[in-house]
């Protein structure tokens, strides 16, 4: 437990260095991040380290969107609505459905396998490229739809890779009933997470304390996710 924690710590204090080295260089923090992470791998010693799906989707994947979330101007992101639902749910649907005919048709492997497959690697990982786009300057508007659909794209490709799975582990799959289920969820868990914002920003208006602010901080997006997690995933298997 103490190599554990130890192992946590020196991790940290590689990512402090490499955001430094980042801003002292003016390169995109993400592109140091990667380098820096496949020297660690190589590294001879380093201890092995080993991240569970589930610890991943539960732990890390929380805190990251939210902090995207708070960084976000919401007034700009309902300006753009539209280009970023496009983006966010269509583009996502579209790559998936395209993944899953090539897997079928070039690579032999079953739909719902195809599915899966789409599920994953459709929703971009826009943090290098919106800092690149940063550096060069490009229009604001295109920077906001950018960020949007990079903060809601996630959302639709684990609806969609649960989708899959069940479909996989089930056998069968009927369009109609998982529309309706996928709007429900999208629909269920955005008013989810609205009432959450807003009761976590009652709170702390309420404690006035630095020390309960900083513990509502941490637990307002494991809130907003681990909940309409477990309520909408019972309700789907």
């Amino acid at each position: 437990m103490i190599a554990g924690f130890l192992t946590f710590l020196l991790i940290l204090t590689a990512l402090g260095a490499s955001a430094t080295l980042a801003n002292r260089l003016a390169i995109a923090p993400a592109i140091v991040f990667l380098l820096v992470g496949i020297a660690l791998a190589f590294l001879p010693g380093f201890p092995r380290i080993e991240l569970k799906p589930e610890g991943v989707l539960l732990l890390v994947l929380p805190p990251l969107i939210y902090s995207s979330g708070v960084a976000m101007s919401w007034r700009e992101f309902k300006a753009n609505l539209r280009p970023i639902g496009a983006l966010a749910i269509g583009c996502v649907i579209f790559t998936t459905v395209l993944v899953a005919a090539a897997a079928h048709y070039a690579l032999g492997l079953p739909w719902s396998v195809g599915f899966v497959l789409g599920a994953i690697v459709s929703p971009p990982d826009v943090v290098a490229p919106l800092a690149i786009a940063r550096r060069l300057k490009l229009p604001h508007r295109i920077l906001v739809i950018l960020e949007g659909e990079g903060l809601a794209n996630d959302a639709t490709a684990l609806i969609l890779y649960r989708f899959a799975v069940l479909a996989v582990s089930t056998g069968a799959f009927s369009l109609p009933p998982a529309a309706e289920t996928f709007v429900a969820i999208i629909v269920g868990e955005i008013i989810f997470g609205i009432l959450v914002g807003w009761l976590s920003l009652r709170l702390r208006q309420w404690a006035r304390d630095p020390r309960v602010e900083i513990s509502l901080s941490l637990l307002t997006p494991y809130l907003a996710f681990w909940v309409p997690e477990k309520a909408f995933s019972s309700g789907t298997s």
